[in-house]
């Protein structure tokens, strides 16, 4: 491969922030309801949680359905949850949680994307993932705002980094 197909093909970073007006621990309960990201995600179908650390997705792009699981390596309520994947597209990732007073909190996803195939690589040099996580980002701000701020459900369990010794 020469140096300008390895820059096409490199991973990206997509990092991308939205304030949200409620409370830091509605937004977590929110974000931990996985099986609700199809309203607010763009493309997602669905997604399954077999049990506290793994999910299951199933997405369909441009007409394609993937799916793909995912392990979450880390889970702090308020604070984070972290993930990578298991299977399909390469990715990694990062939400974090930071209360700015009592009504209002910024949600920062940060994400390591490994762009499958020629068409997503495209997608990601012309800036179309990162326009896709921004969207999401405005929507999952709309999701949790309309419905009141109430969040449809809760997980506040923990999930420790792997090598980290318990709390």
């Amino acid at each position: 491969m020469n140096r300008q197909t390895e820059e096409m093909f490199a991973l990206s970073t997509i990092t991308e922030s939205v304030d949200v007006t409620v409370p830091v621990t509605t937004a977590y309960n929110q974000w931990t309801q996985f099986e609700s990201f199809p309203h607010f995600m763009e493309g997602v179908e669905r997604i399954d949680q077999p049990d506290d650390r793994h999910t299951h997705w199933v997405t369909k792009i441009g007409g394609v359905t993937r799916e793909f699981d995912a392990t979450i390596t880390e889970q702090i309520p308020d604070e984070r949850v972290a993930w990578k994947s298991d299977s399909g597209p390469d990715h990694a990732g990062v939400i974090t949680f930071h209360r700015l007073d009592e009504r209002t909190t910024r949600v920062t996803a940060q994400m390591d994307i490994d762009p499958e195939g020629f068409a997503e690589n495209v997608a990601d040099k012309l800036g179309l993932i990162d326009s896709r996580v921004k969207a999401d980002m405005k929507r999952f701000k709309g999701f949790i705002e309309e419905r009141g701020g109430k969040e449809t459900g809760a997980w506040r369990g923990e999930v420790e980094r792997p090598g980290q010794l318990p709390t």
